[in-house]
């Protein structure tokens, strides 16, 4: 089932249940993924909408910070609440283990050895990795275990 059929779906259930936080929600990601449908003047595929709640999660994500830095905690907690309900359809997310294991993989695969430099081009191996496998993961954690990683390279000379 497509994913703004499921979303349909669901909404009828919160009006039918009068959950009005979870249809606010329902409605607004149900939006976006007409409007990104629109933008793109054909269906959207399984990716495509994945890529629409991964980007409405990191504006949510953006939100709590500016609202907590605010003192509104209130909106934080209703944003925070948003993003629960968005993640139930997403993949799961992969856990920093799996996301440094991809990370050290995409290393080990490129040569020469990669050095501090060189981060981009692992972020884009490691991504694409991620990418391929179906996995979710966040990018700014991503960067963080690629910076981890050849920060601990450095001197690197190929031998264990």
């Amino acid at each position: 089932m497509p994913l703004i059929d499921q979303i349909q779906k669901d909404m009828v259930a919160a009006m039918k249940a009068r959950e009005e936080q979870r249809l606010s929600t329902l409605r607004m990601v149900k939006t976006a993924l007409k409007n990104r449908e629109i933008e793109k003047m054909a269906p959207l595929d399984e990716k495509e909408s994945q890529q629409v709640l991964s980007t409405l999660i990191k504006q949510r994500k953006d939100s709590i910070e500016q609202f907590t830095k605010g003192g509104r905690q209130e909106m934080a907690d209703k944003e925070a609440a948003e993003i629960k309900l968005i993640e139930t359809y997403l993949p799961k997310a992969a856990g920093e283990e799996e996301i440094v294991a991809g990370v050290r993989a995409a290393i080990a695969e490129m040569t020469p050895a990669p050095a501090m430099k060189d981060m981009g081009t692992v972020m884009k191996a490691a991504m694409a990795r991620f990418a391929a496998a179906g996995t979710r993961v966040d990018g700014k954690v991503v960067s963080e275990a690629v910076k981890k990683e050849l920060s601990g390279k450095v001197g690197f000379t190929g031998t264990t």
